[in-house]
């Protein structure tokens, strides 16, 4: 019988070969015990540099997950109060009451029911790089709807108010504490981050977009752009940049496979002796809290204090035992809580759907 690694190879170099992907990595883990570690390709097709396990991608929303876990770290320290999920935001960050925020709670920060998904218009690249000022910026808007009663992605969002209420709390940066709480004790320092360090850069898969996509524009009027402005836009160019890959983002990773794919099982079980969360808190981890439809895409959405319902590949709805988080462009991490499975796939071509990540999450059906 063919192993889960040599299917898994097979896949990736296919698709590299193709001409479909340029670099991919893969990572399962089963039990807390890695069983796939798959690289294929080229982590910058203008050098032809190749991918290595330890490469890092700039994964945009995949690292959604470490923000995810140290608000959960800090929650099970009794950092928010009794009230602890459902302890205000403006509680710990007097500005973030401003135009009517004061009852968004931390748990509506998780699940997405805040009311304020989409940044400013006209935020620029140097903005979201300054952290003082995003949040300022943030601190600012005026939530869409009554806070808890309606959902809609928040892609920025969800990391500024989320990593201000950290540093609030604690009076440390989150990309500190995403080292010394999450990296550091999972023995992956120098691939989970939000931040690089500038000696780090040039260790980045670079990215690219996918050239089936050339000469396809979404048209002014999007409703992407209410939740990513244009000069924000998550696509290759602003992901290559230095300050960008520098810049604490924290609705964003810099990140490998095999690392957020050992955070997930760190979350589920033991790794190496290292478990980041007890295993009643994962419980909120790995259950729905809210469901309804996203108010500015209309599909159907689901969520856990922090993480996304559902696999590549599943339906919007229909799958609710898998945990992660996909990002733009094709890549995804995440977990299976029936198996105590995890997965994560790193790529560099920003494509249009989630073909690879499907392909691969249907292999651990067999």
């Amino acid at each position: 019988m063919t192993s889960l690694q040599d299917q898994v190879q097979k896949v990736i170099d296919d698709r590299v070969r193709s001409g479909a992907e340029a670099g991919l990595q893969v990572a399962v883990f089963m039990d807390g015990k890695q069983v796939v570690d798959a690289v294929a390709g080229a982590a910058d097709s203008t050098t032809g540099r190749p991918v290595t396990s330890d490469t890092p991608f700039y994964a945009y929303s995949v690292g959604k997950a470490m923000t995810a876990t140290i608000v959960h770290i800090l929650a099970e320290r009794g950092a928010f109060g009794e009230a602890g999920y459902d302890a205000p935001v403006a509680e710990f960050w007097p500005e973030f009451a401003h135009n009517g925020k004061q009852g968004v709670t931390i748990r509506h920060a998780l699940t997405h029911t805040a009311g304020i998904p989409g940044l400013p218009s006209d935020v620029t690249p140097e903005e979201v790089c300054d952290w003082d000022r995003i949040c300022a910026r943030v601190a600012a808007l005026e939530p869409w709807w009554e806070p808890g009663t309606k959902t809609a992605y928040h892609a920025y969002t969800f990391g500024f108010i989320l990593g201000e209420l950290v540093r609030r709390v604690t009076g440390r940066r989150i990309s500190e504490l995403l080292r010394t709480e999450v990296a550091e004790p999972l023995g992956m320092p120098g691939e989970l981050w939000f931040g690089m360090p500038a000696a780090e850069v040039p260790r980045a898969a670079r990215l690219e977009d996918d050239p089936a996509a050339a000469g396809f524009e979404l048209p002014p009027d999007s409703p992407f752009w209410k939740l990513a402005p244009p000069a924000v836009n998550p696509d290759a160019t602003f992901g290559n940049r230095t300050d960008v890959l520098q810049a604490d983002i924290p609705a964003g990773g810099k990140v490998s496979a095999r690392a957020i794919a050992r955070l997930y099982a760190a979350l589920l079980g033991e790794v190496d002796g290292v478990r980041l969360l007890t295993p009643e808190r994962v419980k909120g981890l790995t259950r729905v809290d809210y469901s309804g439809p996203d108010e500015i895409f209309g599909m159907p959405s689901s969520w856990s204090l922090g993480l996304a319902c559902g696999r590549p590949g599943a339906e919007p709805g229909t799958q609710d035992t898998w945990f992660g988080w996909g990002g733009v462009g094709g890549s995804y991490a995440g977990m299976d809580a029936a198996t105590g499975t995890t997965l994560a796939i790193g790529k560099n071509r920003l494509g249009m759907d989630f073909e690879t990540a499907t392909r691969i999450a249907a292999l651990l059906d067999g």
